[in-house]
């Protein structure tokens, strides 16, 4: 019988709990930290850049300026993404399943199995170790 291996997606969902929930939560602060600290250097280095613009050529600060706000802009919208995952994070309610990425299974397949059931496997954790296998 002819056999061919295949990599398929395994979906990871996790339970919430008390313990999951703060893990989340000190992820985002600390994902929120770094983006405070790049706007510091953001305007640390704007501030530098724009005083030697000023020296060399002031016909290229306008361009300069939009392209430190444009850096500037990028890190607000991330911090301000990164705020609605806090709510959302404050609001899972425990026991509930929620998804936590993908991982890749090499599967040998042959003639007559169901693919749809092997890409539709799934694994349940529950602070870190493994609840479930479910296909």
């Amino acid at each position: 019988m002819k056999t061919i291996t295949l990599k398929c997606p395994v979906t990871v969902k996790s339970k919430v709990t008390d313990v999951l929930k703060e893990q989340l939560v000190a992820e985002i602060k600390e994902a929120m930290a770094k983006v405070d600290m790049e706007l510091q250097q953001i305007e640390f280095h704007a501030k530098r850049l724009m005083t030697e613009q000023v020296r060399s050529d002031v016909q290229g600060l306008t361009a300069l300026r939009q392209q430190i706000d444009g850096e500037k802009q990028k890190r607000l919208e991330l911090k301000n993404h990164l705020q609605e995952k806090m709510k959302e994070t404050s609001q899972l309610e425990l026991g509930a399943e929620i998804v936590q990425g993908t991982m890749e299974q090499m599967v040998t397949v042959q003639e007559g199995d169901d693919l749809q059931k092997l890409m539709s496997r799934e694994i349940l954790l529950e602070d870190g170790k493994i609840l479930a296998i479910r296909e």
